[in-house]
C-alpha cells in the first residue's frame, strides 16, 4: 500500500477551525471522521509538528501535511462496497465521467442506516469499483458532489482520480455551473437576490445546519432569481418559484439559506416553519437540480444538460397554476424548460 502526501495551507475560512473539520473542508479530502482518524494515526503535521488531537484549532497560514494511504487497486468487480442493482437515469457518459439524474430518496454514499442501497453502490454495479475515482474516500467511489437524499436532479460522477480531482477543481473555481429550482413559502418580492451567510453545524441540534457568521462557519453563497409567484390562499401566504445558483456547496445550503431569509423550502422536513398544510402534500423538499454546465476536463467539450421536474414536483405546480400571479422575464425563459406542462 503506497502513501500520498498532501500539502495544504489554511486560508481565512479555516482560521480557528478544528483540524479535522478544516482538513475535511478541502476538496479531494475524505470525510471529517476519516480526517479525524488520520490525525489520530499520526498522519498529520501542522507546520512540521505532528498533531494527535482532532480538536486542535488551526490558524490562517498554517501549513498542513497529510499522509494518506492509497489502497491497492482492487481486481475487477472487487472493492469495499457491495454493488447494488439500482436503476440510474444516466444523461451523459463517456470513458471519464457520467452525468445522471438522481431520484429522490437515494442517498449518495453509505451512512448510518444506508450501507448497500446508495448511489455509490449503484455506480459500483454499473462501472466496477476499479473504474471509479476514490479521492473522496473508499466508501464514496465516483462521488464528486452530493445531493441531499430527497433532492432530485442532475449530478456528476467521475470514473478515475484524475477526472475526479479536475471536476472538484471546477467546483472550487466556481466554473461548474449548478442551478436548482425550488418552491418556497411566501411572496419573494425581488427579481433577484443574494444570500451570503456562512453555514455551520447547529449548536442546538447536530442534525441541522445553521446560517451564521460565527467563528468556524464556512463561507456559503447562494444567488436566486424569481421565476413565478403564486397568490396567497386561505391557509398560506402564497408561494414563489425560484432558480438558485450555488457558488459554494455546503450541506443543506439552499434549504438553510431560504429559511434564513424567511422563505423555507416547501416540503422541507427539517427547516420548515408553521402549518405543515403549507407543504402542499409533499413529503420531501421541493428542490431539484435542473441545470448543469461545465467544460469537460478531459475532452474540452462543453456539457450543458437540463432536467425536467419529476412528477411529484410538477404536480404541485399544476395544482398551483390557477393561483399564478404571472411569470417574470426569467420565468418565461426557464419554466417552460422544466417540462411539457410548464410550457
Amino acid at each position: 500500500m503506497a502513501d500520498r502526501i498532501v500539502n495544504l495551507m489554511v486560508d481565512d475560512a479555516g482560521d480557528g477551525m478544528r483540524i479535522d473539520a478544516c482538513l475535511a473542508s478541502f476538496d479531494g479530502m475524505p470525510s471529517r471522521s476519516a480526517c479525524a482518524r488520520l490525525v489520530g494515526d499520526g498522519r498529520v503535521t501542522v507546520n512540521g509538528v505532528f498533531v494527535r488531537s482532532k480538536s486542535e484549532p488551526v490558524s490562517m497560514g498554517d501549513m498542513l501535511q497529510v499522509t494518506i494511504a492509497i489502497p491497492e487497486v482492487p481486481a475487477e468487480g472487487e472493492g469495499p462496497l457491495r454493488p447494488a442493482p439500482i436503476d440510474l437515469d444516466v444523461r451523459f457518459e463517456d470513458d471519464y465521467l457520467l452525468v445522471l439524474s438522481k431520484q429522490a430518496g437515494l442517498v449518495c454514499h453509505p451512512s448510518p442506516g444506508h450501507t448497500d442501497d446508495t448511489l455509490a453502490n449503484a455506480l459500483v454495479a454499473r462501472c466496477g469499483y476499479a473504474h471509479l475515482g476514490t479521492l473522496q474516500g473508499e466508501d464514496r467511489p465516483g462521488i464528486v458532489h452530493r445531493l441531499d437524499r430527497d433532492t432530485s436532479g442532475l449530478m456528476v460522477a467521475a470514473k478515475d482520480d484524475v477526472t475526479q480531482r479536475a471536476l472538484q477543481d471546477l467546483i472550487r473555481m466556481r466554473t461548474l455551473d449548478r442551478r436548482y429550482v425550488t418552491l418556497v413559502q411566501g411572496y419573494v418580492a425581488p427579481e433577484t437576490g443574494l444570500v451570503d451567510v456562512g453555514i455551520a453545524r447547529s449548536t442546538r441540534d447536530r442534525l441541522r445546519m445553521a446560517a451564521t457568521d460565527a467563528p468556524g462557519s464556512r463561507e456559503a453563497i447562494t444567488t436566486f432569481t424569481t421565476l413565478e409567484r403564486f397568490e396567497a390562499g386561505p391557509r398560506d401566504e402564497g408561494y414563489s418559484l425560484l432558480e438558485c445558483h450555488l457558488y459554494t456547496g455546503r450541506t443543506h445550503q439552499i434549504r438553510v439559506h431560504m429559511a434564513h431569509i424567511h422563505h423555507p423550502v416547501v416540503g422541507d422536513p427539517v427547516y420548515r416553519a408553521g402549518d405543515p398544510r403549507r407543504n402542499l402534500g409533499l413529503d420531501r423538499q421541493f428542490l431539484h437540480s435542473w441545470h448543469i454546465e461545465f467544460d469537460h476536463p478531459r475532452t474540452g467539450e462543453t456539457l450543458c444538460l437540463a432536467d425536467t421536474l419529476p412528477a411529484d414536483l410538477a404536480g404541485v405546480l399544476d395544482a398551483l397554476a390557477d393561483r399564478s400571479m404571472g411569470r417574470t422575464e426569467a420565468g418565461e425563459r426557464i419554466v417552460p424548460a422544466l417540462g411539457p406542462a410548464r410550457a
